[in-house]
């Protein structure tokens, strides 16, 4: 490819709105051009990285037996409504109508339609298992498009479905593409974690994300560097802090504690840590009638250490909370403590509530939390002496770095990562939800199993980019970037020897297999080496005048500190070997 015949278009500032690396250095390399909120054409330069991706993702998914079609982006609202999804999924799920008035949705993922598919086409135990896949454009109505591809609304993803006859082999299915996308992530060359994961509003029951490392990440992983756990903040497990509860040495003393609202505040004042402290947090669940309105309203205490937070994703898988929970109003904190926000505790109450302590809270002793007064803290209490043990005690708490890792290999740590794929046991929520069935051996009909396998294909391009790039631009993997070397020739306008020794170079690497560009646009060398650079081009050749009559030509990596000197029959060579490694 030459330069000339081609699109490249770069700009040295990025658009007021780009906010965060990748978007700023993906408009400034011509990757993208925005057309609306959220929504971006993928321009040359762009799509070509996209193919990449998509051609690797494809080579991977075949060798894994999954088999390839390809499901609309507008579905219709019936299949949804089977599913109950229409009605649940909320204004991020876009809704149409079309000239007769029936409903469509643009849709945002497709279990719906494949499962539509399956009832229909598998019908016997002998078509099972079969993984259909496709690579298509999704859309979410984001409240807030933002971050450029990262969390865009139109974008493009691979999903894959796998149907099993029952749960082992369904398991299979998941372990295989478990691998799959092992071998995925490793050809695109970035760094990675695969983590146990929540499933989510997609549901489910055994789940994984393949997060790529990145400081900007929105996700938090919990890990074991002496071992293989890792896991997402809202799943991964916490151990208690104490093997058990200590004997009480203290009494229980009403302390004043005089504007001291939190739990920093009050260790400050009483001069004790703040891991002898306990947050008081208060959740209240609504009872409904059949016409929805609230018939018994149940309002539960949560304790934490004072330094920990409380995770919702825990909270809300314990019985009483899994059908939803909210926050307490002022109104019921008043009637069932007496007090405002800030003093709260499980001594004292005026009505009774639910009691959930963390495994940690329910090992402490002679701890202090709020004593149901305004500007008072009860201090040394202790669990059976001065209130009841609680009603359940349970992990719900998020992890922090020094916590015992969960398989006893080690302490955990915390590092960032950006979502851009993601594995589930999905069971039979939608195969029993739209009657998918196949006929067994004995000729009985049983739902199929399903698992769902995710890889957000334009979202790849901005994690690599969040956790590959430097001042001068991006810093493409090989596997992924839009062109594997860029030829620069110093006068190719003005010097026939440069012209001939660049077309030369850049026609044999051609014919090698090598995905070249050859600038021949007649660029200065500050402004030709500062675009390349900023578009990411793993390896640079640099051809001149100067350089031919000593029979070198220089050969740098994107991200090697100097250009190396190298005999011009030597530099196809050495530049095979620098894309194999």
């Amino acid at each position: 490819m030459k330069a000339s015949q081609f699109f490249v278009s770069t700009l040295k500032e990025a658009p007021a709105d780009a906010e965060i690396t990748s978007h700023k250095l993906m408009m400034r390399a011509g990757m993208i051009k925005r057309l609306g909120a959220g929504i971006y054409s993928y321009m040359p330069m762009g799509l070509r990285v996209i193919r990449k991706v998509e051609a690797i993702i494809r080579e991977e998914m075949n060798r894994a037996g999954a088999v390839e079609l390809l499901m609309p982006v507008v579905q219709p609202a019936e299949l949804w409504q089977e599913t109950g999804r229409f009605e649940k999924m909320g204004p991020e799920l876009m809704r149409v109508k079309d000239r007769h008035d029936r409903d469509f949705i643009i849709q945002p993922t497709s279990e719906e339609v494949v499962t539509d598919i399956a009832r229909q086409e598998l019908r016997s135990y002998r078509q099972l298992p079969k993984n259909f896949y496709h690579i298509q454009t999704k859309f979410r109505d984001e409240r807030r498009p933002r971050f450029g591809v990262m969390r865009g609304r139109e974008f493009t993803m691979k999903d894959a479905y796998s149907f099993d006859r029952d749960e082992a082999a369904a398991g299979r299915s998941y372990d295989a593409m478990y691998a799959a996308y092992g071998r995925i992530f490793d050809r695109f060359g970035l760094s990675y974690r695969a983590v146990a994961a929540d499933t989510g509003a997609i549901g489910g029951d055994r789940s994984h994300e393949f997060q790529v490392i990145a400081e900007t990440g929105e996700d938090v992983i919990v890990y074991c560097p002496t071992s293989d756990y890792a896991a997402n903040i809202e799943l991964a497990e916490c151990l208690p802090l104490a093997a058990q509860r200590p004997a009480p040495i203290k009494p229980l003393i009403k302390t004043p504690t005089p504007g001291k609202a939190t739990c920093a505040d009050v260790a400050a004042l009483l001069n004790l840590p703040l891991t002898q402290t306990v947050k008081s947090l208060v959740l209240a669940t609504d009872d409904r009638n059949d016409g929805g309105d609230i018939v018994k309203t149940t309002v539960w205490l949560l304790l934490v250490r004072g330094d920990h937070e409380l995770n919702e994703v825990k909270a809300g898988k314990l019985p009483g909370l899994k059908a939803g929970f909210r926050f307490a109003t002022v109104g019921e904190i008043d009637a069932h403590f007496g007090c405002k926000p800030g003093y709260l505790g499980p001594i004292g109450l005026k009505q009774p509530v639910r009691v959930i302590a963390d495994r940690t809270v329910a090992h402490m002793g002679d701890f202090v939390c709020g004593a149901n007064d305004a500007d008072f803290h009860y201090t040394g209490v202790n669990w059976g002496r001065d209130l009841p043990e609680p009603d359940l005690v349970a992990d719900i708490r998020n992890a922090v770095v020094g916590d015992p890792s969960p398989d006893g290999k080690g302490v955990l740590a915390i590092q960032r990562g950006i979502e851009v794929g993601h594995v589930f046991y999905l069971g039979t929520k939608y195969s029993a939800a739209m009657n998918a069935t196949y006929l067994d051996e004995t000729g009985k009909p049983r739902l199929m199993e399903m698992g769902c396998y995710g890889i957000g294909v334009t979202r790849i391009l901005g994690a690599a980019i969040e956790q590959r790039h430097d001042a001068r631009g991006i810093v493409w993997p090989t596997a992924i970037a839009p062109f594997e070397v860029v030829i620069c020739p110093i006068g190719y306008d003005r010097s026939a020897e440069v012209r001939q020794a660049a077309d030369t170079l850049h026609d044999e690497l051609q014919t090698l297999g090598v995905d070249v560009m050859l600038d021949d646009r007649g660029e200065r060398p500050g402004a030709m080496f500062a675009d390349w650079e900023l578009i990411g081009i793993p390896q640079r050749v640099v051809i001149s005048d100067r350089g031919l009559k000593g029979g070198q030509v220089e050969l740098q990596g994107r991200q090697d500190a100097e250009a190396g000197k190298l005999a011009v029959a030597e530099v196809v060579a050495q530049l095979r070997a620098r894309l194999r490694d």
